[in-house]
């Protein structure tokens, strides 16, 4: 079938609006008509990296209606609503531990631009283009996406904001309230403002810190974060030395640390700030070659963690659907974050974003 799609043709380039033809479902893939979907800063480092060698399309936070099953599929039907996630496979050691986000074949499945064997999805004309990022490829009208990837949407939750749960809202939120596991009364601190750390906050709040420190140099989003929960916010202009303005709160140090931003020199200061047998949880993609944060002998003798975490140690099945309740109670209010955009403006989204002006963007096919 033929679909509209945003294609990445090179660093430096802008996204171009072309028609493209999609396959047909195989036996265990999902047509999915995408609704709404969000732009991740991960669409962003593909793109300028050419990680995937363009062109590409990207996208990897859909939300829509399920079109087509393909003969294999029993997990959901024609007409269903439902959030994209990451692809996962289901039966190795990892995922047999609910440890989906790191599934063995997680690059495999959503990194390499094309399915497994060595197939595209997606062609203009006779030229194929990659796809199948993070088993999804949803910056198009349409996406081919597997059982695993998708999770059912009730019919009382906005389904075209829905599908950052799939990646930057559960990687922060799950990032504190299950990678951290932040008990309640513990003190949390987090770098960087943007949707993954205001997610965070949200996470914060929900487990019951009963302190929570932001980090973020725009004041709009330090002032969203106190809406969200947090107890402090700190402007790096104003306060650049982060050691000292973290222990000026709390002299002892904090017990918790999560930073989203992937620069090098706040990853250096952030063990600075760790009280003793503190955890330094890291979810920012960091310059290729940047070092694992903290002094060792600093690390042995206050016996501190440093922790890589992906998509918040989700297992989307379980997570998402609390994530979803946590928002009707009020509780995760993500969609306050949310500016949309039609999908054609997506170049115009991304500068928005880029310059500040607005904190989460989602893509509208019928915007």
């Amino acid at each position: 079938m033929d679909i509209l799609a945003a294609v990445a043709t090179g660093a430096g380039k802008p996204f171009e609006l072309r028609t493209l033809t999609l396959e047909d479902p195989r036996e265990d893939e999902v047509l999915v008509r995408i609704v709404g979907v969000g732009v991740c800063h991960t669409d962003i480092v593909f793109k300028e990296s050419q990680a995937i060698p363009p062109p590409v399309v990207l996208g990897h936070e859909g939300s829509g209606i399920v079109e087509k099953i393909g003969a294999k599929v029993t997990k959901v039907a024609v007409g269903d609503r439902v959030a994209l996630t990451f692809r996962s496979c289901g039966h190795c050691s990892r995922c047999d531990r609910g440890d989906a986000a790191y599934c063995e074949t997680m690059p495999l499945l959503n990194y390499i631009g094309m399915r497994p064997d060595g197939s595209k999805t997606l062609h203009d004309g006779d030229q194929p283009i990659a796809g199948s990022f993070f088993g999804q490829s949803s910056f198009g009208s349409h996406a081919l996406t597997y059982e695993r990837n998708l999770v059912k949407v009730p019919d009382d939750l906005p389904l075209e904001l829905i599908g950052p749960l799939g990646c930057g809202i559960q990687t922060g939120a799950g990032g504190v309230m299950r990678s951290l596991a932040c008990e309640a009364g513990s003190s949390l601190l987090i770098t960087g403002g943007g949707p993954v750390g205001l997610s965070a906050v949200m996470g914060g709040k929900i487990q019951g810190c009963s302190t929570i420190i932001l980090v973020e140099p725009h004041a709009e989003r330090r002032a969203l974060a106190l809406e969200f929960g947090a107890t402090h916010v700190i402007d790096p202009a104003e306060a650049p030395d982060l050691v000292s303005a973290v222990r000026a709160i709390l002299p002892k140090g904090v017990d918790y640390a999560f930073d989203t931003t992937g620069v090098p020199a706040v990853l250096a200061a952030v063990p600075g700030t760790l009280a003793s047998k503190g955890v330094f949880g890291i979810v920012g993609i960091s310059p290729p070659g940047t070092p694992t944060p903290g002094d060792l002998n600093t690390v042995m003798t206050f016996g501190h963690t440093i922790k890589g975490i992906i998509e918040g140690d989700s297992d989307p099945d379980t997570f998402l659907p609390q994530l979803m309740e946590h928002w009707r109670r009020g509780e995760l209010p993500f969609d306050r974050m949310i500016r949309t955009y039609p999908f054609a403006q997506i170049n115009e989204a991304i500068a928005a974003q880029h310059r500040g002006e607005c904190i989460k963007v989602v893509l509208l096919m019928d915007g």
